[in-house]
């Protein structure tokens, strides 16, 4: 089978391959930002009203309407925890990354696609189809990331990175304005308001799998595929490649000590980004903001603009002082934008404080997130790109739940949201205490002493 000529540095590969982040990102910020959480908690709720209960029922199972998709929610990242290493060793093995990349997306935007069909008593439908969407979104994400070795030089993945995440911020945050605009004016144009909410969810799908296809066009195919061992079968190959990585990874310590720096500070800006509106809509007596629904609303659509230009400077930050410096002072904005939230954010300025906090956090948000991709990139082995990048999401999302609990905790023993906030500075300084000791230097060189084998596709 043959394959195109591997090309580093090609502006059309590029474009092609930050499409994609373009494209998905519609199911963040529509699906799961904004709309499907209330309107499944509001259908649970009017099926509960019916049966005359405070719970509806799920397979048998009493569950609170609001807790219904958060439950789902935690189902679909444990079934990634368990999955996305799997699906990464068997596109090492196959060189099918490119292949697996498009069966994962395209069944994840269909699933968003057939959120429309969400009423009445099909509340439970709306889970599930999170669940097979969101566990497809994270598979995708493995294979894409995986990518920024094959299609970037090292002295070109920061800005690479960051020009990926900058097309999510603007790609989601269009579509979200439009979906938002649409849902505001739908009754003026005779539109119920729970048709354009199914509407702006099938959207999300529409456009991830859309603007995917220019993502496909333009990727080339780094390897021919690997057939598979007589008696063999790609999930017992998938297990095989799993334990022999899982065996070799003592050879990467600073790899792994890197790991262990970002399993901490992105789970304190996941919980950040998590519970913000929490923060800012919460009464004044529990140290919330109270502010409007319509200003919470703005506040989401400034960050998603303002972040795509904050990625984009974050790129040529890194190569002005290093991606390791420049993650070092985004923990740093991090840190102060928790001990802002803490002590200011008081008076009839709030509001404005709040919209300038949100800027901050907009500036440092994408860039942070964007540098420690492209910094891990560097420190992993050709052939296992696929394998390593699903440690690295499972990083984000398997651990997404420790932030949470130290926020919850913290709420519960001190009866004030500020606090709360306050205790999250914990993951900014544990990043800036580990993220020094990390030699980037030797594990470059470390991933680069594995093999000789260029990297699959």
């Amino acid at each position: 089978m043959s394959t195109e000529a591997a090309v580093v540095n090609d502006r059309k590969e590029i474009f092609g391959w930050g499409m994609y982040d373009w494209a998905n990102s519609a199911f963040s910020t529509t699906v799961g930002t904004v709309f499907l959480g209330p309107y499944i908690a509001s259908l649970a709720r009017t099926a509960a009203e019916a049966a005359g209960t405070t719970t509806v029922s799920f397979l048998g199972i009493p569950i609170a309407p609001d807790s219904f998709l958060p439950y789902c929610i935690s189902f679909s990242v444990g079934m990634q925890v368990l999955f996305l290493p799997i699906l990464g060793a068997i596109a090492d093995f196959s060189n099918l990354r490119k292949r697996m990349m498009q069966i994962f997306a395209t069944i994840g935007a269909i699933a968003t696609i057939l959120m429309f069909l969400l009423t009445g008593d099909l509340w439970w439908l709306g889970g599930v189809l999170f669940i097979v969407a969101n566990l497809c979104f994270g598979a995708a994400i493995v294979f894409y990331n995986a990518y920024l070795p094959d299609i970037a030089s090292e002295d070109q993945r920061d800005r690479v990175s960051s020009y990926g995440w900058a097309m999510g911020y603007l790609g989601g945050g269009i579509l979200l304005a439009l979906n938002l605009a649409f849902f505001i004016f739908s009754e003026d144009i005779g539109v119920p308001s729970d048709l354009a909410v199914r509407i702006n969810l099938a959207s999300a799908g529409i456009w991830w799998l859309g603007f995917a296809f220019i993502t496909w066009s333009r990727l080339r195919t780094r390897k021919a595929s690997r057939a598979l061992p007589a008696g063999e079968n790609y999930a017992t190959i998938g297990f095989k490649q799993l334990r022999k990585t899982i065996s070799e990874v003592k050879s990467f310590p600073e790899t792994l000590r890197f790991l262990l720096a970002y399993f901490l500070y992105n789970d304190g800006i996941q919980t950040v980004i998590a519970v913000a509106s929490t923060f800012a809509a919460a009464p004044l007596i529990q140290g919330g903001l109270e502010l409007e629904q319509q200003t919470l609303i703005s506040v989401i659509l400034m960050i998603q603009f303002v972040a795509f230009g904050g990625a984009l400077f974050w790129g040529k930050l890194a190569g002005w002082i290093g991606a390791k410096q420049a993650i070092v002072v985004s923990l740093v904005i991090w840190a102060g934008v928790v001990i802002y939230a803490y002590g200011g954010l008081k008076g009839p300025t709030a509001t404005v404080q709040f919209f300038i906090l949100g800027m901050f956090i907009a500036i440092v948000l994408g860039g942070s997130q964007a540098i420690s991709r492209s910094l891990f990139a560097q420190m992993i082995p050709r052939g296992k790109e696929a394998e390593f990048f699903s440690f690295y999401e499972i990083s984000e999302r398997g651990t997404s739940w420790i932030g949470p609990l130290v926020f919850g905790l913290a709420n519960q023993l001190f009866g004030n949201l500020r606090i709360a906030i306050l205790s999250l500075i914990f993951f900014f300084i544990m990043g800036l205490i580990l993220l020094p000791f990390v030699n980037v230097s030797k594990a470059i060189s470390d991933a680069k002493k594995y093999g000789e084998e260029p990297a699959t596709g």
